[in-house]
């Protein structure tokens, strides 16, 4: 029941919240990829999850991590980006971190598009709140965090994650 709950319920209102965020401010706070881990932890805890397993967690998100710091120093993504980016990665585990990165670059690359298109659009009047104005800045960057829940969305129901709580 934990872990269900963990995995159905908490993951991914931390993905709304860090989605919601970014969109809003282009920034994730820290907590929000420090209780995607604490999640992950409390699930390994409640299911028993094996010290290998464990282990493939952990691989997959110290590989992010590297990955997403490396897109981070060249100014691809930033810092919050890349922090969250590890957090889902350690949660899904080496078997569907690849394929959540895949489609989070997919989503991000639909929104770089998107907002650039949109920046070629003059903004009606009554939508000029602070962060559409944010959004339709061209100086402005673009919020990874919304591809990056996206991603992670739209592969949960197929992860082993996933599986594991159902069977929980």
């Amino acid at each position: 029941m934990i872990a269900q709950f963990l995995v159905m319920v908490a993951f991914p209102a931390l993905l709304i919240a860090a989605a919601v965020w970014d969109l809003a401010s282009y920034t994730i706070p820290n907590a929000l990829p420090v209780a995607l881990v604490a999640t992950f932890a409390a699930f390994a805890l409640a299911t028993g999850m094996p010290l290998a397993a464990l282990g493939g967690h952990a691989l997959a998100g110290a590989v992010a991590l590297v990955i997403a710091f490396g897109l981070f120093a060249f100014g691809y993504i930033g810092g919050g980006d890349a922090k969250l980016f590890a957090a889902i990665a350690l949660m899904l585990g080496l078997r569907d971190a690849a394929a959540f990165g895949l489609l989070a670059s997919v989503f991000g690359g639909a929104l770089t598009l998107g907002l650039l298109a949109i920046r070629q659009v003059p903004l009606p009047r009554f939508l000029a709140q602070p962060w559409i104005l944010r959004l339709h800045d061209t100086d402005e960057g673009v919020p990874y965090g919304v591809a990056l829940a996206a991603g992670a969305f739209v592969l949960l129901p197929y992860t082993a994650l996933f599986r594991l709580a159902a069977h929980a």
